[in-house]
């Protein structure tokens, strides 16, 4: 009945064509070309007929929706089977436009599959052509899982093996022994211990970061953590903000690696180097009430030359929130608190060289909504089996500049796609994990509010808990270094910062 299914151009050129029946391309090419000619514009039809076969077609902007059938068959049908097809192109083609239609044109031949077969049309809807078309399957989702847990579960064990390597190691060089080899690995003494220490480094994530990686040694006691010929006092005091500083870039995550893979630091790194970075933890409830924001912020100090190791900072803080500060031990707080300079308490010591240093930190614990920086309203109305959801966000902190900012609206299982309305920016929707990401690339003064709107089956709950993530370059407390001095003759000093203020949790619950 229903011979082919095409989308073509107003001059009759196919862009998609679907043949259910045997036929030639010479044959659909000049019935598709034949199409526009024989359509007489003075009548409102949304049919044609030749000596052989009908056209029923839709017109859609600046391309025609066809169906090619034969004469005997039902236009009723037909057209109810038009109006499916019509209803499918906007569902994988953002714009009704030629190129938009040629990429996704085997996504739409799939969909055309699934209304009809053989020529006769299937008893399907929308929904159930974006169930079949996805191929989501619990069986694939189980395999990956238990796929992942075995990965896991071998990588654990290849740390205790390397951990019970270097234990080994430890202990031969303790008693004075070479370090015995390791089977698989060469039957020399020398060449097990090299391995061991291969495989350690490798495998168990160093906690103190390395600024050069040090040279393995095959036996004997290696001097590369050895601080050279300083007093104890320094020692101590270099321990001390080293620990620091290692505990905070640990605490940081995963988060804040991603971050760094997104802002590239300067290229032209003084020899005075800051990071300014700030995390924020926020959870709000939906109808738009604070309900914690926690912000935490610090400056790691990097000096990589050590005629610049005696300096201070001048630290302008321009901040009306009520942020608590807090200086590292070893700095000078009676100078910080009077001048606003941070400067080590005995003047004739020097910053450690080569080391992230954490030498300011400061937090800010609220539940005043108006601190949010960046708010979002998410709106679920239920109109029959469907719910129709309006999502927003407005940048309240104009001062900000948020980049790569995604949304992720969660959406239930197994009813598909959602059906996008309107939208500023771009969107992803991810079937295995049943999530709906609203991308854009910078929200700032100028791009300060936006909106989404799409329905898909569900419930209000099932729209909730919201996430956002983003990465701005523009701290949000406005704490700033802006001049570095000598502690002698007070003469400026060159130096670069590099800001980041990044998200550990952003939830709308």
């Amino acid at each position: 009945v229903l011979l082919a299914a095409a989308v073509c151009t107003k001059a009759g050129k196919a862009i998609v064509s679907r043949q259910f029946v045997e036929m030639t391309r010479t044959r659909i090419e000049g019935l598709l070309a034949a199409f526009p000619k024989l359509m007489n514009t003075g009548k409102q039809h949304t049919f044609v007929e030749t000596e052989s076969v009908r056209y029923v077609y839709q017109p859609m902007e600046k391309l025609y929706m066809v169906l090619i059938t034969t004469k005997n068959s039902n236009i009723l049908e037909d057209l109810e089977t038009l109006r499916l097809f019509s209803r499918v192109i906007p569902e994988y083609c953002r714009a009704l436009e030629e190129n938009e239609i040629s990429e996704h044109c085997f996504d739409l031949i799939f969909a055309f599959d699934e209304i009809v077969a053989l020529g006769y049309r299937e008893n399907v809807n929308l929904a159930q052509i974006r169930t079949f078309t996805e191929m989501d399957s619990h069986e694939e989702k189980v395999f990956r899982a238990v796929r992942e847990t075995q990965e896991r579960e071998a990588k654990a064990e290849m740390r205790r093996k390397a951990k019970e390597l270097q234990q080994a190691r430890r202990d031969a060089e303790r008693q004075g022994k070479k370090a015995p080899g390791f089977g698989g690995f060469g039957s020399s003494a020398v060449s097990g211990g090299t391995t061991a220490a291969m495989i350690t480094e490798t495998i168990i994530e160093t906690e103190k970061p390395k600024v050069a990686p040090a040279p393995s040694r095959p036996s004997g006691p290696s001097k590369a953590l050895k601080l050279g010929a300083k007093g104890k006092e320094v020692d101590n005091f270099v321990d001390k903000l080293k620990s620091e500083g290692e505990n905070i870039m640990t605490s940081i995550g995963k988060r804040s690696t991603e971050a760094a893979k997104v802002l590239v630091p300067p290229v032209n790194m003084e020899s005075v180097h800051m990071k300014i970075e700030e995390k924020i933890s926020l959870t709000c409830g939906r109808d738009g009430g604070l309900q914690n924001m926690e912000l935490h912020g610090m400056i790691m100090l990097h000096i990589s030359d050590e005629k610049f190791a005696r300096i201070r900072l001048h630290v302008e803080n321009e901040d009306k929130r009520g942020v608590q500060l807090q200086t590292h031990p070893n700095v000078d707080k009676k100078l910080f608190t009077a001048e606003s300079q941070i400067g080590l308490k005995n003047p004739e010591k020097s910053f450690p060289v080569n080391s992230d240093v954490g030498v300011l930190k400061w937090r800010l614990q609220t539940t005043e909504e108006s601190f949010i920086p960046l708010t979002i309203n998410c709106w679920p109305s239920e109109s029959g089996n469907s719910c129709d959801v309006n999502i927003e966000y407005e940048l309240q902190e104009e001062n900000l500049e948020l980049n790569d900012v995604i949304i992720t609206i969660p959406l239930p299982s197994g009813v598909g796609a959602p059906v996008i309305g309107e939208i500023d920016g771009e969107y992803r929707h991810d079937s295995r994990r049943n999530l709906l990401e609203w991308c854009l690339p910078v929200i700032d003064a100028k791009n300060k509010s936006g909106s989404l709107e799409f329905s898909i089956a569900g419930q209000p709950n099932d729209f909730f808990p919201v996430q956002v993530s983003f990465i701005s370059k523009k701290n949000y407390c406005n704490i700033q270094v802006t001049k570095v001095t000598q502690v002698d003759g007070n003469s400026p000093v060159r130096f670069s910062t590099e800001t980041t203020f990044l998200v550990d949790k952003y939830e709308i619950l």
